[in-house]
């Protein structure tokens, strides 16, 4: 009997694990704090959970802080934890890529993080 309740208690802290993940940011294309020698035409962020995209957002500005993305993000083709921006011609200098994604299970998480275009 005892075990049986050991089992069981296992199981709903896992339960309770997995409901309360949220989507990180797992890697980004430009990598993060990454110096690129070519001006990237769109930036890619994995997530660890599958997100919504109609309800997730990816920002790029300049140093100005001025967008320099165009369109929304859209999901990657075959997945759903990777959003994907298309960028304006970037010249050399430093951009801030600003991201809100809301999860499948309906947690919102955000953050950002910059790049450089080398001279």
């Amino acid at each position: 009997m005892m075990i049986r309740s050991l089992i069981v208690l296992l199981a709903l802290c896992a339960s309770c694990a997995l409901a309360e993940a949220h989507a990180m940011l797992d890697r980004a294309n430009p990598a993060v704090g990454s110096t690129v020698a070519t001006a990237p035409r769109s930036v890619t962020l994995s997530f660890t959970e599958k997100i919504e995209p109609a309800f997730s957002t990816v920002r790029v500005e300049d140093a100005s802080g001025a967008r320099v993305d165009q369109g929304k993000p859209q999901l990657e083709r075959g997945s759903r934890n990777v959003l994907r921006v298309n960028l304006k011609a970037l010249g050399p200098g430093t951009y801030k890529v600003i991201w809100k994604v809301l999860s499948v299970d309906t947690h919102r998480t955000e953050g950002s993080f910059s790049f450089q275009v080398g001279r």
